[in-house]
């Protein structure tokens, strides 16, 4: 099992940073040798994309934030009131 794991992850590893010629040709030039087909073609792509990167790093942004420090310390939290029910089945 640990050599098929293994045999697994050097070909997903060397896979990432190979495509092939004619896609590679094919590619922009900060995206040549990614991955296969087509880069962006037009100005549009590239505005979707960087938009798209921006929003997933805001929302890592944000889930790591409120995973460390959740700010749930009012009395009317809704936590609280599953917290107090439980507390009274007891």
């Amino acid at each position: 099992m640990k050599n098929k794991i293994a045999t697994l992850l050097i070909f997903l590893i060397s896979a990432l940073g190979m495509a092939c010629p004619l896609c590679e040709a094919k590619q922009p030039k900060g995206f040549a040798n990614i991955t296969h087909g087509e880069g962006p073609n037009g100005d549009i792509d590239y505005i979707i994309m960087y938009s798209a990167i921006v929003i997933v790093g805001y929302t890592l942004i944000m889930s790591i934030k409120y995973l460390a420090r959740p700010k749930e310390k009012e009395k009317n939290h809704i936590k609280n009131l599953v917290l107090e029910e439980h507390n009274c089945i007891d």
